[in-house]
C-alpha cells in the first residue's frame, strides 16, 4: 500500500488528539499537518493545547512543534499538501457542512467524525465490517459536487457502535423491534473527571440529540443504494434511551430485540463467534482480528476490563438470554473514542484506501 499524507482538522479537541496517537506509527498514513480554529492557528501544537491534553498516552513528539493552521482560512494550503483529511471540529452543524464540502470541492477527501453530513443522502456512513458497500455511493456524490477526487465519508455516532455490530450479523433472521439503553462514558462529551467533577458519583439521564441519532442512524447503515442515494431501511423499529454515566471510556448498551424468524441462542453465539467483515479479510492495519467477543460470565463485559480489547477496536457482548417481552436481551460494549470515534474513522480510511477511493 502507498503512503498517504494526511491532515487532522480539529486537531486540538479530544478526538483530534486521539487521531494523533493512532496515526503516530501508522504504516499507511503520515500526519503532514494539523489545523484548528483561528484561536489556535499560528501556534505550535504543544502551545495550542496548553494544559488541555486529555489522553493518558503522551502527546506524540512529532506533533509538538508543528504549527497549527487555520481550518477555514488555510484550506488552499492544506488541500495542496495532503492526500486527504480527518475532520473532527467543534462548530455549528451548518458551518461543518460548509467546511467539509469546501475541502471536498478542493479535491481533498474528507473522513469525518462529525454528525453534520450523516443524513446527506449521497454521503456514506460506514461501519467497515457492516456496510463497506456503501462506499459505492461516492461516485454519485462526486458527480453532485463536481469533483474527481474529493468526497465526504462519515462515521456513525458512537452510541450505535456497540449494538449495531451485534445485530447486523443477525439480519437474515429479520429483527423487527429493538430497544437499546446506552450507558455512555464522559469522554464521549470530550470530558475527563478533572474537567467535569459534577459527573463523579452521578448519572445524567439525557444527552442532547443522542437518542434521535441512535434510533435513526442504524437504518442508514442497514440501508441500500438506489438511484444515486442511500435509502434507509424501514425496519426494525428502534427506540433508545441514552444516559451519561461516571465512566471515563466505554459505551455500554442493554439491548432487547424481537425477530420475525427467531434464531436459537446457540445459533446467535455461533454467528457472533464466526463473524468477520472486509477489514478482517483485507487485514487492514487497525482492524481487530476478531470483531465480536462474547463473554459467558454473568458480570461481563465491563468497561474497565474489556473496552481495550484488540486496541479498543473490537466489540464485546454478553448476558445473551431470553426475555419475557422480547425474544432476547443482551449487553454490548464498545470503546467510544477508539472504535466509536477516531479509531473507527481511521479504519474507514484504511478501507477506502484499500478500495482505491483515496488514490
Amino acid at each position: 500500500m502507498k503512503t498517504f499524507n494526511v491532515g487532522i482538522i480539529g486537531a486540538t479537541g479530544m478526538v483530534g488528539q486521539r487521531f494523533l496517537t493512532l496515526l503516530e506509527n501508522h504504516p499507511w498514513f503520515n500526519v503532514k499537518l494539523l489545523a484548528a480554529s483561528s484561536k489556535s492557528a499560528g501556534n505550535t501544537y504543544q502551545k495550542a493545547i496548553g494544559n488541555r491534553w486529555k489522553l493518558k498516552s503522551a502527546m506524540p513528539s512529532f506533533s509538538k512543534d508543528m504549527i497549527v493552521l487555520d481550518a477555514k482560512k488555510d484550506i488552499d494550503k492544506i488541500t495542496s499538501d495532503v492526500d486527504f483529511v480527518f475532520c473532527a471540529v467543534d462548530m455549528k452543524k451548518e458551518e461543518i457542512k460548509n467546511l467539509e464540502e469546501a475541502y471536498a470541492k478542493a479535491e481533498c477527501p474528507v473522513i469525518s467524525n462529525n454528525s453534520a453530513h450523516r443524513h446527506t443522502k449521497d454521503v456514506p456512513m460506514i461501519i467497515p465490517e457492516i456496510n463497506p458497500d456503501h462506499a459505492e455511493i461516492i461516485e454519485y456524490q462526486r458527480k453532485r459536487l463536481g469533483t474527481k477526487r474529493g468526497f465526504i465519508s462519515v462515521k456513525s455516532n458512537c452510541s450505535i457502535q456497540s449494538y449495531v455490530p451485534a445485530i447486523s450479523p443477525l439480519m437474515e433472521y429479520k429483527p423487527t423491534k429493538i430497544l437499546a439503553c446506552t450507558y455512555q462514558a464522559i469522554s464521549g462529551a470530550g470530558k475527563t473527571f478533572e474537567s467535569w467533577p459534577e459527573m463523579v458519583d452521578n448519572i445524567i439521564p439525557y444527552i442532547q440529540g443522542e437518542e434521535q441519532k441512535s434510533e435513526l442512524e442504524p437504518l442508514k447503515v442497514w440501508g441500500k443504494i438506489e438511484n444515486g442515494v442511500i435509502v434507509d431501511k424501514k425496519t426494525p423499529s428502534i427506540t433508545t434511551q441514552c444516559i451519561r454515566v461516571p465512566v471515563l471510556d466505554g459505551h455500554t448498551a442493554a439491548v432487547f430485540v424481537n425477530f420475525e424468524n427467531k434464531p436459537s441462542i446457540e445459533k446467535i453465539k455461533e454467528i457472533w463467534d464466526n463473524f468477520d467483515g472486509e477489514p478482517q479479510k483485507l487485514d487492514l492495519p487497525s482492524a481487530p482480528k476478531k470483531f465480536i467477543h462474547y463473554f459467558s460470565e454473568n458480570d461481563r463485559p465491563q468497561a474497565r476490563l474489556d473496552r481495550d480489547i484488540e486496541n479498543g477496536m473490537a466489540i464485546s457482548t454478553g448476558r445473551l438470554r431470553e426475555d419475557t417481552q422480547y425474544d432476547y436481551k443482551f449487553v454490548c460494549l464498545s470503546h467510544n473514542t477508539l472504535r466509536g470515534a477516531a479509531g473507527g474513522a481511521v479504519l474507514m480510511a484504511e478501507l477506502l484506501a484499500a478500495k482505491g477511493y483515496l488514490d
